[in-house]
């Protein structure tokens, strides 16, 4: 079964609604209003199946007063084909123009005219009109499509207007039925029973029955109880259909129309975007930072637009920008949108989405990556895409939610950037560009050797030290680091290969100095602080030999402030094993006669004792581990 959706576009008052109840017996306008004053007010809807041909077109009917342009845009999103209606009695009205503009911005590619009323006048009025409407949609994805006189009264031509919707809805191209799921919520309401649905078109993934989905930007998680799909109910709705989702647990008042139901965790709610914009023919002039209304998908936010290449931008002419909105939506690169005037209301133009994630742009930075996200390949957006992000991580998940493409085609695109070398994996499902691994590994290495001249005597730098310096993303750091051959990593601290902490010749000196001090205490080792008053040295620089000495098993560090040198800690070790030979446990108090010494220094020895397995307390005593019995 194929599905198309098909959206009506016209001046007010020229028959859309009407023209869709002829086609499909449903009355799209549902609104009390609606039918007392016979006018659209919000968005309607109704579905023209042609069974033998395995075709559903779901039709999205629009408002066409000026002042509703909101709703039109709303539903104008997922729109496949344009049924563009001019009334045979009055002809090219303001909305006829500013609908087609909205069509071509929105990069409709289909669709038909259908002229109105034709009962209304005389034949040669009716070739008038059907000429002008030729006239008019020149230049237009319309142009040279069908333009067939209708009667919603008479009849007149309904089964051909059916045909052709046919025709073209079989030359539609399919959505994005491998994509993650995605649908801009159009209306909301509670059905007695049920709980609150939501409808929308799916515009690309499928969903399932009992799956669970996020509703974005709100962050709400739920499931999904029932589907229904151009008003049957069905297990799973794919893209390109109209879709109402029964949400489990969401009240009505929770949503809006401009939220979207997505596949959970890879969308990002955003506030801005790089984007390309167009300006239509006579638009008035947008200067940098001027602020417009943003159509995107079934959302509208105030933005305002930086230009990045220039400061003003005139009708018909292009440029790279920035929107920054004054609340988040959802999109990913391709999407199209529209732009319209804060006052007066009219449409300015529209464009595309190119980064929904942008980088911050330094002064003098380039304009190349916006570039390749316009016309390049889905490979080599993403290439760039990794390598803007630089040392913070980007995952497969994320680059799936970034851009408008198949699931499929992102990780077989991934994959061959990856055996291209192109790419480097950085932990935990995250990507690093080849490019960007060169400069941590050099940067890497000239952080390591330059702590490495500053502390000879330190084994290394701290890894958060490092990291901190790289400032690199955790993932990203944990992931790269290791794949840098020229550095080592021990303990919590990396060198260079190359390095080895060693005492010079002074040192060694002093090297001789401390383990004199240390002999003569015995048991009662002086504290670091002291040690350093005794020997007239800097702390920190008594912290580094220390440190050194210990890995050279030259002392043993009990903890940060006591040492004992390995000939004293011997002893100790003697010492209890000579006691445990006689008497299977030993009490604190016996431990500090043994080594006849103060409880200040045996709390700390049987801590370190007890930590490093050579004995076990139990209660108030210590039993003897492997080493002592």
């Amino acid at each position: 079964m194929r599905y198309v959706v098909l959206g009506t576009a016209g001046h007010i008052d020229h028959g859309k609604s009407t023209l869709v109840k002829a086609l499909t017996g449903t009355d799209p306008d549902r609104l009390k209003e609606e039918k007392e004053r016979g006018i659209t007010i919000d968005l309607g809807f109704a579905n023209l199946d042609y069974p033998g041909a395995g075709l559903t077109v779901g039709i999205v009917d629009v408002p066409g007063h000026e002042r509703l342009i909101r709703n039109m845009l709303a539903g104008a999103g997922g729109i496949d084909i344009v049924l563009l209606v001019i009334a045979a009695d009055e002809g090219i009205m303001p909305q006829s123009r500013e609908h087609l503009q909205i069509c071509e911005l929105l990069k409709i590619s289909r669709g038909l005219v259908a002229l109105t009323k034709a009962d209304l006048v005389e034949k040669d009025w009716l070739e008038l009109v059907a000429g002008e409407a030729r006239d008019f949609v020149k230049g237009s994805f319309l142009e040279g499509a069908p333009v067939i006189p209708v009667s919603a009264r008479s009849g007149l031509n309904i089964d051909l207007l059916k045909e052709k919707i046919k025709e073209i809805a079989l030359e539609v191209k399919e959505k994005q039925t491998g994509g993650l799921f995605r649908l801009p919520v159009d209306r909301v309401f509670t059905l007695k029973g049920f709980g609150t649905v939501v409808t929308g078109t799916a515009l690309s993934g499928t969903v399932r029955a009992e799956e669970q989905v996020q509703i974005l930007p709100k962050g709400i998680e739920t499931r999904i109880r029932g589907i229904q799909s151009h008003g049957k109910p069905v297990k799973e709705a794919f893209a390109g259909q109209r879709v109402a989702l029964n949400l489990q647990g969401v009240e009505k008042d929770e949503l809006e129309r401009g939220d979207v139901v997505v596949s959970p965790g890879r969308f990002q709610p955003v506030t801005a975007m790089d984007v390309k914009i167009e300006l239509l023919p006579g638009a008035p002039v947008i200067k940098s930072g001027a602020r417009v209304h943003f159509h995107l998908g079934t959302s509208e936010k105030v933005a305002r637009v930086v230009l990045y290449d220039r400061q003003e931008l005139k009708g018909g002419e292009s440029s790279y920008a920035q929107v920054r909105l004054t609340g988040p939506v959802v999109a990913q690169g391709m999407d199209r949108f529209v732009i319209r005037r804060l006052s007066p209301l009219e449409t300015m133009g529209g464009g595309s989405v190119l980064d929904p994630r942008p980088v911050r742009r330094k002064k003098g930075m380039g304009l190349e990556d916006l570039e390749i996200y316009e016309k390049g390949s889905l490979k080599e957006k993403l290439s760039r895409k990794i390598l803007s992000s630089a040392l913070k991580s980007i995952s497969r998940a994320e680059l799936e939610g970034w851009i408008r493409a198949e699931v499929k085609e992102v990780g077989r695109a991934l994959d061959e950037l990856q055996k291209e070398k192109a790419i480097l994996p950085a932990g935990e499902g995250a990507f690093v560009h080849a490019n960007t691994f060169l400069a941590f590994r050099q940067a890497a290495m000239d952080i390591a050797g330059q702590f490495h001249r500053k502390n000879p005597l330190r084994p290394g730098i701290p890894r958060e030290e490092l990291r901190a310096e790289l400032k690199a993303d955790q993932k990203v750091f944990s992931g790269l680091l290791p794949l840098v051959r020229e550095l080592v990593s021990e303990k919590d601290s990396v060198r260079l290969a190359s390095f080895q902490a060693a005492l010079s010749g002074k040192d060694e000196q002093l090297r001789g100095k401390i383990i004199r001090e240390l002999e003569a205490a015995g048991f009662q080792p002086p504290e670091k602080s002291e040690l350093a008053k005794k020997l007239a040295l800097d702390e920190k620089r008594l912290t580094d030999v220390l440190r050194l000495m210990d890995k050279e098993g030259a002392i043993v560090r009990i903890n940060e402030t006591l040492y004992l040198p390995v000939s004293v800690f011997q002893k100790m070790i003697a010492l209890l094993k000579g006691f445990f030979a006689k008497k299977p446990e030993m009490a604190v108090s016996e431990f500090r006669d043994v080594l006849g010494t103060t409880r200040k220094y045996a709390l700390p020895y049987l801590e370190y004792l007890d930590s490093h397995k050579f004995t076990m307390r139990v209660g108030d005593t210590r039993k003897p581990l492997k080493g002592l019995q």
